[in-house]
């Protein structure tokens, strides 16, 4: 594909390097106004003329050629007009002649990114909360791997605290083997709410839970056999939930895995000088930061998060040696991130720049935050079973005849599912309610899916007349629509860096949006399926780039399209 860019600004004669006029040239919103436009304020003191007479400068030193066929100078602004036909052919063919590797690079090559995401509880219920960590984590995996990244995605397992000495009693007391087994995570826990509940009035009960997690850290026979079931019955579930989502890890040590590991780095930071002592408890002073101070170890010796995390760290650094390792994490906990990556940094570990926290908003629901000893949560489960019977009915409706409905309503439900994680900002807090993820109409999964799938329909509509040995005529193409859906597809491999580097799926998902909308303009306006079978292919090729980057894009985000809906 042309760099226009690029060409702009070998033609731009200006006090500024290539690269530094590249960066500055920006796509216009609306075409009448150009294709691509060059700000001039930054040239004003250098150029000692008001940004006007700079644009009016410039505009009468360019050299018009094939690709740049006309230059005006507007309020400031440079508005290049570039081979608008030339252009679309460009984006065509460079879409057709890489297909599913259209938005792929090899920016990443040699180049490892360990991503930390869902990390789901043993015990626990796998609940809506987790969908944003699970779905954003997930989406950046597929980015970085596209890009050319060896990327490491780890569950750090939620599996060590007191809480599964409370897991233990609550067991003993009011369930069994056999009925876990049965009933799963759901069974863990009505006994784990109910361990809470009880525990007001009767205090004993936490003392022996302390008890328990004593023995299970002290590698006590019965306390450990018990949590490794507990273990089996979670990620039996989860892995379940994992598969539906298109969701993959590569390694599930989680915090019990750092328990042996934690005593190198604690000592590293007493010879450091880094620890002090306060009421018992050791902490790393960060006042000088602004920050309370990070506490590592408690006055009965027990570690903490932070203690963990540091260890995991150091840890990944040694077996992956990352060249970033992000934790998709919820923003809740900004200052946990900023207090352990500061202990790092001021341990010397010249790598602590790399570790990057990807905060993302706060799910709750209608009536409030949830919580699991509560036991006021939506399953993720249940959402996904609800989505999917909700497209099999409107599936069922719509197109009664179609083949494989139930596997389709399964990708259809899924992708509804996963998309509301991924539409908008990630930093926005989400108030969940079935009626909003459920939404078929409008900026959404479904939508975006039966685009791709009215691709497949046209290709597979035209079938024999589509004689590849006419060659299109491209300039039926030469029209507004086109070109705007062009521009879409044209952006779509730096909108797959923006989302990496920006840690911001939604980058992609909104550009998705942006290019079905104008393919559906494109489809209305002009008549793909045409007796002038020159001019049918021509628009053909437009279909099929249309069609290939919306399945890429959705595939990114972690979403199937279905070839027919």
């Amino acid at each position: 594909m042309l760099n226009y860019k690029q060409i702009i600004a070998n033609k731009i004669k200006a006090p500024l390097s290539t690269a530094e006029l590249e960066s500055l040239i920006t796509e216009t919103a609306d075409d009448s106004f150009g294709d691509y436009a060059f700000p001039c304020f930054k040239l004003a003191r250098e150029m000692r003329m008001s940004p006007v007479q700079i644009a009016e400068k410039l505009a009468s030193e360019i050299q018009l050629d094939e690709h740049v066929v006309k230059v005006e100078a507007v309020n400031g602004y440079l508005n290049f007009f570039v081979n608008r036909l030339e252009y679309t052919k460009s984006v065509l063919d460079e879409v057709t002649k890489k297909g599913v590797k259209y938005g792929n690079d090899t920016v990443g090559n040699g180049k490892t990114v360990c991503i930390d995401y869902s990390s789901v509880n043993i015990c626990k219920s796998f609940h809506i909360g987790h969908l944003s960590t699970t779905a954003i984590g997930s989406s950046l995996y597929k980015l970085y791997t596209a890009l050319g990244y060896n990327v490491v995605g780890i569950n750090h397992l939620g599996d060590y605290g007191t809480q599964f000495g409370k897991m233990i009693v609550a067991f003993k007391l009011w369930t069994d083997r056999a009925t876990v087994e049965k009933l799963g995570v759901q069974e863990l826990q009505r006994v784990y709410v109910k361990f809470h509940q009880e525990e007001v009035d009767h205090p004993e009960l936490t003392e022996q839970a302390r008890e328990w997690f004593v023995r299970i850290e002290k590698g006590d026979k019965e306390a450990q056999e018990l949590f490794e079931f507990f273990k089996k019955i979670t990620l039996a579930e989860v892995m379940d939930i994992y598969k539906r989502l298109n969701v993959k890890f590569d390694s599930f040590n989680g915090e019990s895995f750092f328990n042996d590991k934690m005593d190198k780095p604690l000592q590293m930071l007493r010879d450091k000088g880094l620890i002090t002592e306060s009421q018992g408890a050791q902490v790393v002073d960060l006042k000088d930061y602004n920050m309370p101070p990070c506490l590592l170890v408690k006055s009965d010796g027990s570690s903490l998060y932070a203690t963990r995390d540091i260890a995991a760290a150091i840890w990944r650094k040694q077996e992956y040696d990352f060249d970033k390792c992000l934790y998709v994490v919820a923003y809740q906990q900004n200052l946990h991130f900023k207090q352990f990556f500061k202990v790092l940094e001021l341990a010397g570990f010249e790598w602590a720049k790399d570790l990057v926290h990807v905060a993302f908003g706060m799910v709750s629901l209608e009536e409030g935050s949830m919580s699991t000893r509560k036991g006021n949560v939506v399953l993720l489960r249940d959402v996904i079973d609800k989505a999917v019977s909700k497209s099999l009915e409107i599936i069922t409706e719509k197109n009664p005849n179609l083949p494989n409905k139930e596997k389709v309503a399964e990708q259809v439900g899924v992708g509804a599912v996963l998309f509301s994680a991924l539409e908008n900002s990630k930093i926005k807090d989400i108030t969940f309610t079935f009626d909003r993820v459920l939404n078929f109409d409008g900026e959404t999964a479904p939508y975006l899916q039966y685009t791709a799938a009215r691709c497949n329909s046209l290709i597979e509509k035209a079938g024999q007349s589509r004689n590849c040995k006419i060659a299109p005529d491209f300039e039926v193409l030469n029209n507004s629509e086109t070109l705007r859906l062009c521009k879409l597809l044209g952006a779509f491999p730096q909108a797959v860096k923006d989302a990496a580097f920006k840690y911001e799926p939604s980058i992609v998902s909104a550009l998705l949006i942006d290019i079905a909308q104008a393919f559906n303009r494109f489809y209305i306006e002009h008549r793909v399926i045409s007796d002038n079978v020159a001019e049918q292919n021509a628009r053909l090729q437009v279909v099929e780039a249309t069609g290939t980057v919306l399945k890429k894009g959705l595939a990114l985000l972690g979403i199937e399209s279905p070839e027919k809906m």
